[in-house]
């Protein structure tokens, strides 16, 4: 099977790729199917290929034992409610995974956008004998405690989509993720072009406490600063990856700046709030651009609806990707301590030939 069509970034940087499968996501809050009719191989995530100077680990590093994944007992630890797509398709897909690979002791736990929660989750599962944790961190500070207790039995930790800021191969075995300064510099090339390099731009930030909200946020305002100077940044506030919040917040912008050419969200869900907000404000798809990030059904639809500009993928079906590194892991292979994803783009050109490709 071949990957659905779609606009990447430069061929050089995903020579060497290796294409992982995952199964079709699952449904969107926008549509009323109860599953995406998505090929498997339409939602492969791409990863770059290493730098061969590039930090590894191997389980002589870590110190750990090597144990049978099949049998062992694997935590996965959620840090949102599954109400957001990407959170749908990003547990389903580390459940999908497991299945698949015959793991049959799996324990999952959502924290509810609750970070004393997530952290309790985890120390809960390490009590309990867990013998491989993979986390979806809500936040990248805080982990000191998990990090304790991991050390102590040589649990290895797989962090996924969002990074913890502490030592790779130490109090945790690897990141998967994007390289999310590069999502926000595309999202404002994006942004760049539709605005015609001119006007004002709000940008709706993402829960803070993480390094996706950082990363996207400067990323995009260090590329327009770049590309386009004559556009102005002259509204911020964070929705919280929210499509409520992200509704409200930009019904607050259009009452203090109506003249508002352009929204930057950071993630689907805000955008789609802000376009519902737009809708209600009187005003017609294209006059104000909406360029996001995620690679939802329902902003893929929205390009086609002619309400965004573009919208930059974050891919969540880590699954193979995440139970394939700790395989390698346990088998005494090396494994990057920084695993980066590539992520396609949907836009005018490609919104509906390739939304399918979206989750």
């Amino acid at each position: 099977m071949s990957v659905s069509p779609g606009r990447w970034r430069p061929a050089a940087a995903i020579l060497g790729a290796a294409l992982l499968f995952t199964s079709a996501c699952a449904k969107s809050e926008d549509d009323g199917a109860t599953a995406s009719n998505t090929p498997a191989s339409a939602g492969a995530q791409v990863v770059q290929s290493a730098d061969p100077e590039a930090a590894t680990c191997t389980l002589e590093q870590f110190g750990g034992t090597k144990f049978d994944l099949k049998t062992a007992k694997v935590g996965f630890s959620q840090s949102e409610k599954e109400a957001n797509p990407f959170r749908i398709a990003e547990t389903k897909s580390i459940k999908d995974e497991a299945a698949e690979q015959g793991i049959t002791n799996l324990t999952t736990t959502n924290a509810n956008s609750q970070f004393n929660k997530q952290i309790s989750d985890v120390e809960q599962m390490i009590d309990s004998g867990v013998q491989l944790l993979v986390i979806a961190p809500l936040n990248s500070d805080g982990w000191d405690s998990v990090f304790a207790k991991a050390s102590a039995k040589k649990v290895p930790i797989i962090t996924i989509d969002r990074k913890i800021n502490a030592d790779p191969c130490k109090d945790y075995l690897t990141f998967i993720g994007s390289d999310f300064a590069e999502q926000g510099k595309r999202a404002a090339d994006e942004m760049a072009k539709a605005m015609g390099n001119k006007g004002k731009v709000a940008i709706l930030l993402g829960a803070p406490g993480n390094n996706v909200t950082t990363l996207r946020t400067s990323g995009f305002k260090d590329q327009i600063a770049k590309v386009a100077p004559d556009i102005q940044v002259v509204f911020e506030q964070t929705g919280n990856f929210a499509r409520e919040e992200g509704q409200k917040v930009t019904e607050q912008l259009l009452q203090s700046n109506p003249d508002i050419n352009g929204i930057y969200g950071e993630n689907d869900e805000m955008a789609l709030g802000a376009i519902t907000a737009l809708k209600g404000a009187g005003k017609k798809a294209g006059d104000v651009k909406v360029v996001s990030i995620d690679g939802t059904k329902g902003a893929v639809q929205a390009i086609v609806d002619g309400w965004a500009s573009a919208v930059i993928e974050s891919n969540p079906r880590f699954g193979p990707l995440a139970f394939e590194t700790a395989t390698k892991f346990l088998n005494g292979e090396p494994v990057g301590q920084d695993i980066i994803i590539e992520d396609r783009q949907y836009g005018t050109d490609n919104a509906k030939t390739d939304i399918s490709s979206a989750y």
